[in-house]
């Protein structure tokens, strides 16, 4: 029997042969990153190793702050510190204003992130990097800071499925109208501790940033991790940025899968997941003309550049509405430079937006975009929980860029072609 793609990248990093699903290891990590407010944690945790004088590779640690940057207050200013001194102090990489980003964006740019690798995460959106066909995971801040001191993660193979998309997407269909039309189908414990293995023609037609999107949402299905196989596109973007492409894993044609899900999304429509959960996903029309206050677009599940182009073609020449304050976030600064050099930026003020430094700030109700009681949200990011961007009577929608847009200008949700 063969293995998947999640079974040979784990093989590989514990030196066996053959690994199979509820098979507990010890495997090598190829990266360990956190953020400002799990790497404080991790921090606490690692000074307690006894015999942990420094980590165990200076070049697989990184910290990217990221969540409360650029400082919001003197709390978080302190976090911050805390973390610099400790990078500083061990010699590892770190992302600090004006040099990072969000990142699950900033990482795979700076081919940090390889096809094949093994990354664990103090942030449970680390799943991101199956996109690149990289076996990302989440993890606590303790597990942090012991793999962060041992180079290792101790953890369960998780069983595999197998999601099939079949047909190809209209115009403003995406990665983020697939993966909110996926969890809906399979609700958010539907692929719990268990590996999503995305394969089909509509996958492979899309671009690197809508499979970002998809894997970054794998988690929210409560998967260990999502998975799609590397091919010229993945090659591509990590030669680019300087990754790499030695590790291209391909699931075998015998291996098993707990499940396989088949998708046709030739006639899906844009998706918004209604208030309270990623899985209350509905077809944009449902919405019937929902008023909002806010829009969000950016973060790390659609930072990327192709997201932020997607916003512009839709927002040129137009004007957000009146009641309606948008919010643009790339997910780094090279985006940033890349949408100012292309015009987006220009044209996301005209319209009447606020363009912000990369953050996640609003994603986690921290700032740059906090929620007032009874205010609606319409958000690129990947949770709508009560009380996920600001006051728990209010409401987020999670959307695409497209749909985000469009509900900038007509003040309530609605989709492209409503405009």
């Amino acid at each position: 029997m063969g293995m998947t793609i999640a079974e040979k990248i784990l093989a590989a990093h514990c030196d066996q042969p053959v690994v199979r699903p509820g098979q507990f290891i010890n495997a090598r990590v190829d990266l360990v990153l956190a953020s400002e407010l799990s790497g404080v944690l991790a921090i606490e945790e690692f000074e307690k190793i006894q015999g942990a004088d420094g980590v165990f590779d200076r070049d697989k640690v990184v910290f990217v702050f990221d969540h409360f940057t650029p400082n919001k207050d003197i709390k978080s200013a302190e976090i911050v510190q805390r973390c610099r001194e400790f990078s500083q102090r061990t010699g590892i990489r770190y992302y600090d204003v004006g040099r990072a980003g969000i990142q699950h964006v900033l990482l795979p740019e700076q081919g940090l992130v390889a096809p094949g690798d093994l990354i664990a995460g103090a942030d449970s959106h680390t799943c991101t990097y199956g996109a690149l066909g990289a076996f990302g995971t989440g993890i606590g801040s303790t597990d942090a800071a012991a793999a962060m001191a041992l180079g290792e993660i101790w953890l369960k193979v998780p069983e595999s499925i197998k999601l099939v998309y079949h047909g190809r997407p209209g115009r403003w269909v995406g990665g983020k109208d697939i993966i909110l039309h996926t969890i809906s189908r399979l609700g958010v414990d539907g692929a719990r501790y268990q590996a999503m293995e995305f394969t089909g023609r509509a996958i492979s037609g899309l671009g690197m940033a809508d499979r970002f999107t998809i894997a970054n949402m794998a988690v929210e299905a409560g998967a260990k991790t999502g998975l799609i196989a590397p091919d010229e596109k993945t090659v591509e973007f990590v030669q680019r940025a300087g990754g790499r492409t030695d590790r291209c894993y391909q699931s075998d044609p015998d291996a098993e899968y707990a499940a396989v899900y088949e998708f046709d999304v030739s006639d899906l429509e844009p998706q918004v997941a209604f208030p309270f959960l990623p899985e209350n996903a509905h077809p944009v029309g449902d919405a019937d003309g929902v008023e909002i206050d806010q829009v969000v677009i950016g973060m790390c599940t659609n930072g990327n550049l192709d997201d932020l182009r997607t916003a512009a073609r839709i927002l040129k020449g137009r004007k957000v509405h009146p009641r309606v304050r948008a919010i643009i976030i790339p997910g780094s600064q090279k985006v940033y430079l890349e949408a100012l050099r292309e015009g987006l930026v220009e044209t996301f003020i005209e319209a009447q937006c606020v363009v912000s430094t990369p953050t996640c700030g609003p994603c986690l109700g921290g700032h740059m975009g906090v929620l007032a009681r009874g205010e609606r949200a319409v958000s690129t990011s990947n949770r709508n929980f009560v009380g996920r961007m600001g006051h728990p009577e209010s409401e987020v929608y999670l959307a695409s860029p497209a749909v985000a847009a469009a509900s900038a200008i007509a003040g309530r949700i609605v989709g492209p072609d409503d405009l």
